[in-house]
């Protein structure tokens, strides 16, 4: 009863819209003010906290169209494109090839990033419009707690979620890893910055080393704590792999070479 409360409730949901495409962050946003940004940072340079400078100035924040943190982007942060163009027709609403990308211009001039995490969000959905703006939001967020980016919160304790996000980074958004039908999918947004990366992942409790640089995906299943076989895709490219197994997905000219396994050496990201 609950699984048909939830599936009928998902097929009502309403998305208020503005502007010919733009997802409003909440019902009213368009009737909110818009703000001069280029004069708030000619005066204050940092305008992080927007939301404590605007108050120090006896305005409310509430009424302009300020955003701390990601808030709508966060949509296209935790879906894939596939999957939000369906859920979006299934509600009977557009979704187009610029949805994305109109969505987060729009939103990324109006976003002050006062929580690190914001720049998490949007590394993630810049990785496959901007790479090269996606990496310096990387770089906030990865340097946010040891430079203590925000002038004094390092003190008061690190922020795990940043940390964590910026892993997800590596893994979800340049790597481009996914699940699919029981299928580990990658699709590779390798930023031009990093040449290569390499991380082990477990997927159904089988460890894999994952290599990958601008031409090539590597996978080898590790022996160590896994027998189970497993399915992994590049686009369409699909293959079934078990314990022990090494193959290499071309990225470049969309075929695949095999060699026997062997023992792979893990290089950090730069």
């Amino acid at each position: 009863d609950e699984l048909a409360v939830g599936r009928d409730m998902s097929r009502r949901m309403f998305v208020p819209f503005h502007d010919d495409g733009i997802i409003s962050q909440f019902e009213g946003y368009e009737g909110l003010e818009e703000l001069d940004w280029d004069t708030y940072r000619a005066k204050y340079g940092n305008i992080q906290r927007l939301d404590r400078i605007l108050r120090a100035e006896g305005k409310d924040p509430n009424r302009y169209k300020v955003t701390k943190q990601a808030d709508t982007l966060m949509l296209f942060f935790l879906f894939r494109d596939e999957e939000l163009r369906e859920i979006f027709e299934r509600l009977g609403y557009g979704y187009g090839l610029d949805t994305v990308p109109r969505n987060v211009a729009y939103y990324d001039r109006r976003t002050s990033h006062g929580s690190t995490l914001s720049f998490v969000t949007h590394a993630g959905v810049l990785a496959a419009i901007n790479p090269e703006s996606s990496w310096e939001r990387f770089l906030v967020a990865l340097r946010s707690d040891a430079q203590d980016v925000q002038g004094g919160t390092t003190k008061e304790g690190i922020h795990l979620g940043v940390m964590a996000g910026t892993l997800d980074l590596v893994q979800r958004s340049y790597a481009g890893a996914y699940i699919s039908d029981g299928i580990l999918c990658f699709d590779p947004r390798l930023p031009g910055r990093l040449d290569s990366l390499s991380f082990s992942m477990q997927f159904r409790q089988t460890p894999i080393e994952v290599t990958l640089t601008h031409d090539q995906l590597t996978l080898a299943l590790r022996a160590e704590g896994g027998s189970r076989s497993v399915k992994a895709a590049v686009r369409d490219d699909v293959r079934k792999l078990s314990v022990g197994d090494r193959t290499v997905f071309e990225l470049s000219r969309n075929h695949a070479t095999t060699a026997p396994p062997r023992r792979l050496r893990p290089s950090a990201p730069e």
